[in-house]
């Protein structure tokens, strides 16, 4: 179960849920979403290079602003960590019972609120950084985020917007009630000022190179 995925296909009708989706609706948008981390990852290298250029001819303020776009795609793609306003939340499983699709819908409903970063963790380990091929599998009380399964409770950190992001996930039948039916609690505090330290590493390129 993928976090843009389960979005995606929900969009283009396949279904309200990745049970009922074919397998070829996933393959494509699978294809879509590496298509894309591939993009913004040759435009960070791109960029890279202007930064050098422009380094070395001493230009200010598009030198600036190069590094302002760098900084941006670092943050989305997830290989740099970011520091802002908004929430820290958590997900209490005692009875076990809340499953992967239910943490997927709390990360997805931070996402479509504008949440410009997003990491997820469990009781034990680092963190993990959410990015644009993030996927979420596993079971009820052993949820699984890109391969690694984290043990309840669950504690979800996202930057953005502290009354819309807390707004999204306490909507009547949201996310909050969700969980509460699964046997959890979802709690969540708005703050000044969160910190997404997790940080994804740069995925190999194997073709692509920057174009000019």
């Amino acid at each position: 179960l993928g976090i843009a995925i389960a979005a995606q296909v929900r969009d283009t009708g396949s279904g309200n849920s990745l049970d009922s989706a074919r397998p070829a609706d996933l393959l494509a948008v699978l294809d879509n979403l590496n298509r894309r981390e591939a993009a913004l990852r040759q435009e960070i290298d791109a960029l890279q290079s202007t930064i050098g250029s422009l380094q070395q001819r001493g230009s200010g303020a598009a030198l600036d602003e190069a590094k302002q776009r760098l900084s941006a795609l670092q943050i989305q793609v997830g290989t740099a960590p970011a520091v802002g306003p908004g929430v820290r939340m958590s997900i209490d499983d005692p009875a076990g019972k809340v499953g992967p699709e239910v943490v997927l819908d709390a990360i997805q409903e931070l996402r479509a609120a504008g949440a410009e970063a997003i990491q997820i963790g469990g009781r034990d380990g680092a963190p993990l950084r959410v990015a644009v091929n993030t996927w979420v599998g596993g079971r009820s009380g052993a949820v699984v985020v890109d391969g690694t399964t984290l043990a309840p409770p669950y504690t979800v950190v996202a930057i953005g917007d502290p009354p819309t992001l807390a707004a999204a996930v306490n909507i009547p039948g949201g996310v909050v009630d969700t969980v509460s039916r699964s046997g959890g609690r979802l709690g969540i505090e708005q703050a000044d000022s969160v910190t997404v330290s997790a940080t994804r590493d740069p995925a190999a390129r194997h073709y692509a190179q920057p174009g000019n």
